[in-house]
């Protein structure tokens, strides 16, 4: 039998099998903006279902957020909703797009942190009033993490 000449494994390619490079993928429905330095970004609720909710705005306002500006973000490349409350600013499905001085939500951050804690040790005072030295109670181990949005 006479042997039958092959090309080698390593210069066979799979070009034809390949994928394109620049493959297309679908556009998210809220896009993240650019971070700005010393700035945080969040979508804040306007309506649900097509009923304003002005009680979330005015509260989000309160706690320092502000709309963000269409001309301020023109890579997001949006149109706000018809008939949007916030003309000139970046509305998408009853959501706003505002920021905050990032100094001001890690402060936030710190409350509601500190807030979480105190309601941990207050359960935990709870359940260990109920203690008797014939029979202790264990302390409960916790591994609980609070976090506020995206870092």
């Amino acid at each position: 039998m006479m042997a039958v000449e092959r090309t080698p494994r390593e210069s066979e390619t799979r070009e034809d099998e390949a994928r394109p490079s620049d493959s297309w993928v679908p556009a998210s429905i809220l896009p993240n903006p650019t971070p700005r330095d010393g700035w945080v970004h969040r979508w804040i609720r306007t309506s649900i279902v097509g009923q304003s909710d002005n009680t979330n705005v005015s509260r989000m306002f309160r706690e320092g957020w502000e709309p963000c500006k269409a001309e301020d973000y023109p890579e997001l490349k949006l149109r706000s909703d018809i008939g949007s409350k916030f003309d000139g600013n970046i509305e998408v499905g009853g959501l706003l797009l505002c920021k905050a001085p990032k100094e001001k939500m890690e402060a936030r951050n710190r409350h509601y942190l500190q807030v979480a804690a105190n309601q941990m040790q207050s359960v935990d005072n709870g359940f260990l009033r109920e203690n008797d030295p014939r029979m202790p109670l264990l302390r409960p181990e916790r591994s609980t993490r609070t976090t506020f949005g995206k870092k």
